[in-house]
């Protein structure tokens, strides 16, 4: 089983760079050389389906970037799924309790330590030891996108072996009741506090960020960074046509 980037990065206290948006394998090659860490794989909003997995990943394990899955539901039969086709991490979106964290665990660990149903990821070819490398290698991420999830964060971050909690701006300002308002004082408020008290309980922290964010996040403490390559098409794209557009009168 490949060595997961993302999550070592992690482990030695570094930052990780995962990359969104990416719908395809060539889409995939062309940030291979760019130098991020790992790949979000959409499959709760976007595209993906099981039968797409095993080529994203490969495409990923080409580059040596960690493949993870978003996926639609706390379902441990999907979570497991999604692993016995090839990718490294899952990601489970509006995780509220302590509970709901600890389920995402018994789907994405083998026994002992979870109920990962015994299958063989393509991961695992030529691992005689596959159950306990995977247990090892597996990132597991929650979402905190939710301000039930926020009320309860103490309890959430007594869940073992989550690897990110991952602070989601959009989700959390509309169950705020200020759906698009992400810079209200409220919401930024809020998800400061999230961030920090993630760290305080000693756990790892991820958001999503931008070119004019990340900076504010980082100094905050932030250590996985998700972002997505659309901002910066359409900042090229409108400096390649002013560049191109004939001298004024």
């Amino acid at each position: 089983m490949r060595p997961n980037r993302v999550k070592q990065k992690l482990a030695a206290g570094e930052t990780a760079y995962v990359i969104g948006g990416l719908g395809s394998a060539d889409e995939i090659d062309q940030f291979g050389t760019v130098g991020f860490d790992g790949v979000w794989l959409e499959a709760e909003h976007g595209s993906v389906d099981f039968a797409d997995i095993p080529d994203l990943t490969r495409a990923c394990d080409i580059w040596g970037m960690t493949s993870i899955l978003r996926v639609n539901q706390n379902l441990q039969s999907i979570i497991y799924r999604g692993l016995d086709r090839g990718v490294q991490g899952i990601v489970v979106p509006h995780v509220n309790t302590r509970e709901e964290a600890e389920n995402v665990v018994q789907g994405g660990k083998f026994a002992p330590i979870g109920q990962r149903g015994l299958y063989m990821s393509r991961q695992g070819y030529g691992v005689p030891d596959y159950y306990d490398v995977a247990n090892d290698q597996i990132l597991l991420m929650v979402l905190i996108e939710d301000i039930v999830a926020v009320r309860n964060l103490d309890e959430i971050l007594k869940a073992d072996h989550i690897d990110v909690f991952f602070v989601a701006p959009s989700d959390l300002a509309a169950s705020m009741g200020l759906i698009g308002q992400l810079d209200h004082p409220q919401v930024q408020e809020t998800i400061d506090y999230a961030l920090a008290r993630i760290q305080q309980g000693g756990r790892v922290a991820g958001t999503l960020a931008m070119n004019d964010t990340i900076a504010r996040y980082a100094a905050a403490g932030v250590r996985l960074f998700l972002t997505v390559p659309a901002p910066w098409i359409a900042a090229g794209a409108r400096e390649f046509m002013q560049r191109g557009a004939p001298p004024s009168a």
